[in-house]
């Protein structure tokens, strides 16, 4: 089983969002290996793809931990393993 997972967050355009998810991912002790930002008109798109090998918190633990951090923000926030997203888009 693969210890990488996609975080994928959207919303309104407000300062501090990189902060508080990046934050949040230090805390659960995830690192990140990959981050892919931008703004299309006003609106805020990020990928990350995140290790949670070294962490001690589970997949639900951190998850549901970057879910709060984006709720606190009014933003949304996905949580997905990378292998079944993978999975998802094999044809």
């Amino acid at each position: 089983m693969s210890d990488k997972i996609l975080v994928t967050v959207q919303g309104v355009d407000k300062i501090g969002i990189v902060a508080k998810i990046t934050a949040t991912l230090a805390q659960f002790d995830v690192n990140i290996e990959d981050i892919k930002q931008t703004l299309m008109q006003g609106h805020f798109v990020m990928f990350m793809l995140c290790n949670i090998e070294n962490s001690k918190y589970s997949f639900k633990e951190v998850k549901d931990g970057l879910t709060s951090a984006g709720q606190e923000m009014g933003m949304e926030i996905w949580v997905q393993k990378k292998e079944i997203f993978d999975n998802m888009h094999k044809i």
